[in-house]
């Protein structure tokens, strides 16, 4: 064996790779759409033991069932081919963040106590407007007694608490450190409340108990936070605080989703003509991350964790790393917005409505009156039309839905925040140049208009499930054709209407 051979090998057992071997992994959040990310990631580039995946039954579906779904997700087809029993070192874990026990029996429980290495808190509701009672069950008492079981486990060796990097944006610039100042009350005392007041009751001081904050979410996920900073103790612990979550860049598929969250929700409507209007600042920018970018983030963050353990001291607090976009390589709204329209010709759908454009309405309060006749009025002609056909009505309501979600995004569609990530950047640095390329985080380098590409690609495949066939572009794009020569001449109509009442009302005038 050579002496670069034998380098090799030891950068590669001391990295993250060699460190994730034979290690026993407890994950909740793993049916969601970055725990089933960082699964995947563990599963296809370590020799992990085994993976705890506590998940809860769902819309009819056992805990079972919805792991055995995972076999036929696009998301392990690049797995199951290396690995064809990859799958199998996932052991479920019956459980519930709503539960006052977690919802896991004493059996598994002690399972979880003498065999776990890592632990991975990710479970969240992550609804902006869950009632106050749900958000802080699930994202602050769910975090306590997750940290209350990690510090009965023997083999502890890291613990990664992810919170979101909106769960200080009370603030419009925010470091990697705590901010307990911003709350309205502790989160024990909070806690304590809960356990005396009723649902409602909770529900009722929200307002009061929320703040600054423009939502439940934000608020109960700054609550568990301090929850973390609190009650650590000495467990080796760390945060990660990703920004807004997408559709994966590189692997182990581009594009890939599973959900409309977030921004792909807004590209989803644009692409079928249905939104056609919407509300940002066209000054600010997107803080948008890869949900790839994010699993090896976090996976990188747990080893660095790993390693910090021996240097922590009685006053240390938890390491924080942040994911946002590059202060060089930022993504403006506007540009967000031209990205997502760019490549409506190359990858059309087959069912849209009309043709695919988006036009911004600044001020909030001419928003409303815009929307009914951006919206709200050609929805009543279609909910007509599809009534005289003898289907059933749906895009005045779907319009309403749309326009409930803009309002509860709108305090982040009009606002930008900047996000230090000095210790996601030192993170970077510390890895070797095979771990930073076999878990690339790098938003610097990451090419805005070529992830947009592929993201539309992934949405039309993923979420709308329109084959990837030259057949079915071809009718996409003699439908997108149709539809624009349908818009511009309606607009000419438009403005020749306009332009006649203008005349005439001159005419009265003279």
């Amino acid at each position: 064996m050579t002496p670069n051979n034998i380098v090799s090998r030891t950068e590669m057992d001391n990295g993250i790779q060699g460190f994730y071997k034979d290690k026993v992994v407890f994950l909740t959040g793993a049916t969601g759409f970055l725990g089933k990310v960082i699964i995947e990631k563990l599963l296809r580039t370590t020799e992990v033991k085994r993976i705890y995946a506590m998940m809860r039954p769902k819309r009819g579906k056992d805990i079972q069932e919805r792991l055995a779904i995972w076999q036929k997700d696009p998301l392990f087809e690049v797995l199951l081919k290396a690995k064809p029993d990859a799958l199998k070192r996932i052991f479920v874990i019956a459980g519930d963040c709503l539960d006052p026990d977690l919802g896991i029996n004493r059996s598994d429980r002690k399972l979880l106590v003498s065999e776990v290495h890592i632990v991975i808190h990710g479970a969240a509701t992550v609804r902006f407007n869950e009632p106050l009672h749900v958000a802080l069950a699930i994202n602050t008492r769910g975090t306590r007694l997750m940290l209350q079981l990690a510090k009965e486990m023997l083999q502890l060796e890291a613990y990664l608490h992810i919170s979101t990097a909106f769960s200080n944006c009370v603030i419009f610039r925010i470091e990697e450190k705590f901010y307990p100042e911003h709350l309205t009350c502790d989160a024990n005392s909070v806690l304590a409340m809960s356990e005396l007041l009723s649902e409602q009751m909770m529900d009722k001081l929200a307002p009061t108990l929320v703040g600054n904050f423009p939502n439940t979410y934000t608020y109960t996920k700054a609550l568990a936070e301090d929850v973390v900073l609190r009650e650590f103790g000495d467990l080796p612990l760390s945060i990660f605080r990703p920004s807004v979550i997408i559709a994966t860049h590189e692997e182990p598929v581009s594009g890939w989703i599973d959900n409309l969250y977030g921004p792909i929700a807004h590209i989803y409507g644009v692409s079928h003509g249905v939104l056609r209007l919407t509300t940002y600042d066209k000054d600010g920018y997107a803080s948008l991350v890869p949900v790839d970018y994010c699993a090896n983030a976090a996976l990188a963050s747990i080893w660095q964790t790993s390693k910090d353990k021996s240097q922590r001291n009685a006053i240390s607090q938890p390491a924080i790393y942040t994911l946002a976009p590059s202060e060089k390589n930022l993504l403006l709204n506007t540009d967000f917005i031209k990205h997502s329209l760019i490549h409506r010709n190359d990858f059309p759908l087959t069912k849209m409505i009309w043709y695919p454009f988006v036009h911004n309405i600044s001020n909030p309060r001419i928003f409303p009156l815009a929307a009914f006749f951006y919206h709200t009025l050609p929805g009543y002609f279609y909910d007509l039309a599809l009534r005289l056909s003898g289907r059933k009505p749906r895009l005045v309501k779907l319009y309403r839905s749309i326009h409930a979600n803009i309002a509860v995004l709108e305090h982040f569609m009009n606002n930008s925040w900047h996000f230090e990530t000095k210790s996601t950047d030192r993170l970077r640095v510390m890895m070797s140049p095979e771990d930073r390329r076999l878990y690339n985080f790098d938003m610097e380098t990451l090419d805005w208009k070529e992830y947009f590409r592929k993201a539309l690609f992934g949405m039309r495949l993923y979420l709308t499930k329109e084959p990837p066939t030259q057949e079915s572009l071809e009718q996409g794009r003699r439908l997108f054709y149709r539809l624009k020569i349908l818009h511009y001449s309606f607009v000419t109509l438009l403005c020749v209407i306009a332009g006649f009442l203008l005349w005439t009302l001159v005419r009265l005038f003279i």
